[in-house]
């Protein structure tokens, strides 16, 4: 999920463990605070990461399957620096907000229907593109709907629940994994189905959040 702060954000204390990707995160980028590196440098890394393992997953074949796998765990996780460093830093800017979101629903659109192109020779036929369209929109619509639950419940995730360190949004980290594992089909299958339940769940869940009024920032 997009993660680069916007300016009232930025001056919250960046001290809070958070997840496990996060504090990682927060780590690496700490050294890059006082350098020219701007957070937005950052998310290019993550939107150019993350659009070279969609050509390597549309292409269908070994090895570049397994190359797409590891460039889309990598911008994954490259997706939380940026807005470490904005929080560290104080290089926060709305535009970078918006630019981090973009690039959040670029990559996982594109990532759905690459895995589609990718599967579109196989037993799935032409149905697995159009698979990767429905899984795309759907998980991107996702990370959009929290985003504005975020802003209007004031807590990150919208108060999804947390186990040991991790959040519900890493189960994309077991996107590689299940890929060098021979699981694109099973991939695209789950995310076709599974993302589209999940968002019906989620508006059943928040309707008050999202038809109501929003929660009044703290004074």
């Amino acid at each position: 999920m997009t993660d680069q702060t916007t300016p009232e954000e930025s001056q919250e204390a960046p001290r809070r463990k958070g997840p496990w990707d996060q504090r990682i995160a927060r780590f690496l980028v700490r050294p890059l605070v006082h350098t020219r590196v701007t957070p937005n440098h950052i998310t290019t890394l993550r939107l150019l990461s993350g659009l070279a393992a969609c050509g390597c997953l549309a292409y269908g074949e070994t090895p570049l399957i397994h190359w797409g796998a590891g460039l889309f765990a990598l911008s994954n996780f490259v997706d939380h620096m940026d807005g470490e460093l904005a929080r560290l830093s104080g290089k926060s800017s709305r535009f970078g907000h918006l630019y981090d979101l973009a690039s959040d629903v670029a990559v996982h659109i594109l990532l759905f229907v690459s895995i589609g192109i990718g599967l579109s020779d196989g037993w799935l036929g032409d149905a697995a593109w159009i698979m990767g369209i429905v899984a795309g929109i759907s998980v991107s619509g996702l990370f959009a709907l929290f985003q504005h639950l975020e802003g209007r419940m004031g807590q990150k995730q919208a108060g999804l629940p947390r186990f040991a360190g991790f959040e519900v949004e890493d189960i994309l980290y077991l996107i590689g994994p299940a890929i060098w594992g021979g699981g694109l089909v099973p991939i695209l299958i789950l995310a076709t189905a599974g993302a589209p339940l999940f968002g019906l769940w989620a508006l059943i869940r928040y309707r008050r959040e999202l038809f109501g009024r929003p929660k009044p920032a703290p004074e």
